[in-house]
């Protein structure tokens, strides 16, 4: 019986930065994933299917076995907690920065303070290291609005250009960690799979590096 490897690749941004990546070393989908509402998917690579997943659940799979690898955003990655899984390689693409941000010129508010995220964990523990007193409220989106509204004084979420905090009249201010995809590994399969997985890891290393000296 043939071994496969399952790979969960994360929607939007990260999925279309990494299938280039993944064409370079020999794995593509066999069919447009654009064009169909189908989510696992075969490859031209024998021994590896894809999945593609919201990218909140991919170390969610990986940790579980379900998915014997994945590509993940930093932020999801420290948001989760790394249980489960290696994190052998930076894919170093779909950059990015996980900040916090309030509203322009507004003075910083002592005391205790209210954060607008979804990375409730990230939030806890970045203020618990500034020494700063929180109250954490989860919103899934639009977390632009929260300050806006008074819901929040501020807010921890990903920045890329900061145009949507600027046109929201907020601006970002510290900076929690930059953040690039990252390939992870679930411990058991690294074991039980040794074989297929680890030339498929050096293969995207040598890519990364061959991508990292032509720029």
């Amino acid at each position: 019986m043939k071994t496969i490897i399952t790979l969960a690749l994360t929607k939007g941004r990260v999925l279309q930065e990494t299938l280039p990546l993944l064409a370079e070393i020999g794995i593509a989908p066999l069919e447009n994933l654009e064009s169909t509402r189908k989510l696992v998917f075969a490859t031209t690579h024998e021994h590896v299917q894809l999945v593609v997943l919201r990218g909140s659940d991919v170390p969610t799979y990986v940790q579980f076995g379900t998915a014997d690898m994945g590509v993940s955003g930093k932020d999801v990655i420290l948001e989760h907690g790394g249980e489960g899984f290696y994190e052998p390689l930076d894919l170093g693409i779909a950059r990015c920065r996980l900040m916090t941000a309030g509203m322009k010129d507004a003075p910083l508010k002592s005391g205790r303070i209210r954060v607008a995220t979804k990375f409730i964990n990230i939030a806890r523990r970045y203020y618990a290291e500034q020494g700063r007193q929180v109250d954490v409220v989860k919103l899934y989106g639009a977390m632009e609005l929260a300050p806006m509204m008074g819901l929040a004084d501020e807010i921890v979420d990903i920045v890329d250009t900061g145009n949507t905090l600027r046109a929201n009249g907020l601006e970002a201010r510290e900076v929690i960690a930059p953040v690039t995809s990252r390939l992870i590994v679930n411990k058991a399969a690294m074991k039980t799979k040794h074989d297929i997985m680890q030339p498929i890891i050096k293969q995207l290393a040598v890519a990364i590096e061959k991508r990292r000296k032509s720029t």
